[in-house]
Protein backbone atom coordinates (compact mmCIF):
# COMPACT_ATOMS: atom_id res chain seq x y z
CA UNK A 1 0.00 0.00 0.00
CA UNK A 2 1.16 3.19 -0.96
CA UNK A 3 1.74 6.07 1.76
CA UNK A 4 0.45 9.45 0.58
CA UNK A 5 -0.05 10.88 4.68
CA UNK A 6 0.07 14.72 3.53
CA UNK A 7 -2.63 14.62 0.96
CA UNK A 8 -4.47 12.76 3.43
CA UNK A 9 -4.00 15.15 5.69
CA UNK A 10 -4.86 18.00 3.06
CA UNK A 11 -7.62 15.90 2.15
CA UNK A 12 -9.10 15.75 5.97
CA UNK A 13 -8.72 19.36 6.17
CA UNK A 14 -10.55 19.64 2.54
CA UNK A 15 -13.45 17.84 3.87
CA UNK A 16 -13.30 19.88 7.32
CA UNK A 17 -13.94 23.45 5.37
CA UNK A 18 -16.41 21.39 3.40
CA UNK A 19 -18.32 20.82 6.83
CA UNK A 20 -17.69 23.98 7.90
CA UNK A 21 -19.26 26.26 5.16
CA UNK A 22 -22.58 23.57 5.75
CA UNK A 23 -22.44 25.07 9.90
CA UNK A 24 -21.94 28.42 8.32
CA UNK A 25 -25.46 28.10 6.38
CA UNK A 26 -27.22 25.86 8.86
CA UNK A 27 -26.28 29.30 11.40
CA UNK A 28 -27.05 31.85 9.00
CA UNK A 29 -30.27 29.75 8.16
CA UNK A 30 -31.54 30.41 11.93
CA UNK A 31 -29.95 34.05 12.45
CA UNK A 32 -32.06 35.10 8.69
CA UNK A 33 -35.09 33.61 8.83
CA UNK A 34 -34.51 31.35 6.14
CA UNK A 35 -36.57 27.84 6.57
CA UNK A 36 -35.44 24.73 4.70
CA UNK A 37 -35.66 23.99 1.84
CA UNK A 38 -36.04 27.61 0.98
CA UNK A 39 -32.57 29.08 -0.21
CA UNK A 40 -32.87 32.40 -0.71
CA UNK A 41 -33.75 35.06 1.35
CA UNK A 42 -31.82 37.45 3.48
CA UNK A 43 -28.49 38.64 1.86
CA UNK A 44 -25.99 37.47 4.00
CA UNK A 45 -28.19 34.01 4.04
CA UNK A 46 -27.64 33.57 0.30
CA UNK A 47 -23.83 34.42 1.03
CA UNK A 48 -23.01 31.83 2.99
CA UNK A 49 -25.43 29.25 0.56
CA UNK A 50 -23.13 30.52 -2.36
CA UNK A 51 -19.94 29.97 -0.42
CA UNK A 52 -21.07 26.01 0.64
CA UNK A 53 -22.09 25.51 -2.76
CA UNK A 54 -19.42 27.02 -4.63
CA UNK A 55 -17.05 25.08 -2.26
CA UNK A 56 -18.84 21.92 -3.27
CA UNK A 57 -18.35 22.62 -6.57
CA UNK A 58 -15.02 22.80 -6.86
CA UNK A 59 -13.97 20.62 -3.86
CA UNK A 60 -15.83 18.17 -6.14
CA UNK A 61 -13.23 18.84 -9.14
CA UNK A 62 -10.04 19.18 -6.83
CA UNK A 63 -9.67 16.01 -5.28
CA UNK A 64 -9.48 13.47 -7.93
CA UNK A 65 -6.63 15.84 -9.33
CA UNK A 66 -5.37 16.12 -5.67
CA UNK A 67 -4.82 12.10 -5.33
CA UNK A 68 -3.87 11.15 -9.11
CA UNK A 69 -1.75 14.44 -8.66
CA UNK A 70 -0.17 12.16 -5.27
CA UNK A 71 0.03 9.02 -6.86
CA UNK A 72 1.33 9.74 -9.99
CA UNK A 73 4.06 13.04 -9.13
CA UNK A 74 4.35 12.83 -5.23
CA UNK A 75 2.54 13.33 -1.94
CA UNK A 76 4.45 16.57 -0.98
CA UNK A 77 3.54 18.49 -4.51
CA UNK A 78 0.23 16.90 -3.84
CA UNK A 79 -0.16 18.45 -0.51
CA UNK A 80 1.47 21.89 -1.27
CA UNK A 81 -0.73 22.30 -4.20
CA UNK A 82 -3.90 21.15 -2.11
CA UNK A 83 -2.97 23.23 0.60
CA UNK A 84 -2.86 26.56 -1.24
CA UNK A 85 -6.13 25.49 -2.69
CA UNK A 86 -7.22 25.09 0.87
CA UNK A 87 -5.92 28.68 2.19
CA UNK A 88 -7.14 30.25 -0.86
CA UNK A 89 -10.86 28.80 -0.48
CA UNK A 90 -10.78 29.95 2.72
CA UNK A 91 -10.08 33.64 2.06
CA UNK A 92 -12.43 33.01 -0.65
CA UNK A 93 -15.49 32.64 1.86
CA UNK A 94 -14.41 34.95 4.18
CA UNK A 95 -13.88 37.54 1.51
CA UNK A 96 -17.00 36.93 0.06
CA UNK A 97 -19.26 37.09 3.14
CA UNK A 98 -17.84 40.06 4.18
CA UNK A 99 -17.94 41.74 0.12
CA UNK A 100 -18.54 39.57 -2.42
CA UNK A 101 -16.92 41.85 -5.01
CA UNK A 102 -13.44 41.32 -2.83
CA UNK A 103 -13.14 37.62 -3.35
CA UNK A 104 -11.69 37.68 -7.01
CA UNK A 105 -8.14 37.25 -5.82
CA UNK A 106 -8.79 34.31 -3.62
CA UNK A 107 -10.95 32.76 -6.81
CA UNK A 108 -7.91 33.11 -9.09
CA UNK A 109 -5.18 31.48 -6.40
CA UNK A 110 -7.46 28.93 -6.00
CA UNK A 111 -8.38 27.76 -9.55
CA UNK A 112 -4.00 28.20 -10.65
CA UNK A 113 -3.73 25.56 -8.20
CA UNK A 114 -6.33 23.34 -9.13
CA UNK A 115 -4.70 24.00 -12.54
CA UNK A 116 -1.25 23.02 -11.29
CA UNK A 117 -2.54 19.48 -9.79
CA UNK A 118 -5.22 18.70 -13.21
CA UNK A 119 -2.10 19.21 -15.34
CA UNK A 120 0.45 17.41 -12.97
CA UNK A 121 -2.18 14.62 -12.70
CA UNK A 122 -2.49 14.73 -16.78
CA UNK A 123 0.87 14.26 -17.27
CA UNK A 124 1.26 11.52 -14.65
CA UNK A 125 -0.98 9.36 -15.85
CA UNK A 126 0.03 10.17 -19.81
CA UNK A 127 3.85 8.69 -18.82
CA UNK A 128 2.22 5.90 -17.04
CA UNK A 129 -0.18 5.35 -20.43
CA UNK A 130 2.87 5.56 -23.00
CA UNK A 131 4.79 2.92 -20.59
Amino acid sequence: MTNLPLTSFVTLLIALLMFGTGVNVGIARGKYGVKAPAVSGHEMFERAYRIQMNTLETAAILLPALWMYAAFMGDKGAAIGGGIWLVARVWYAVAYQRLPSSRGAAFGISAAAFAGLWLGALWGVGRMLMH
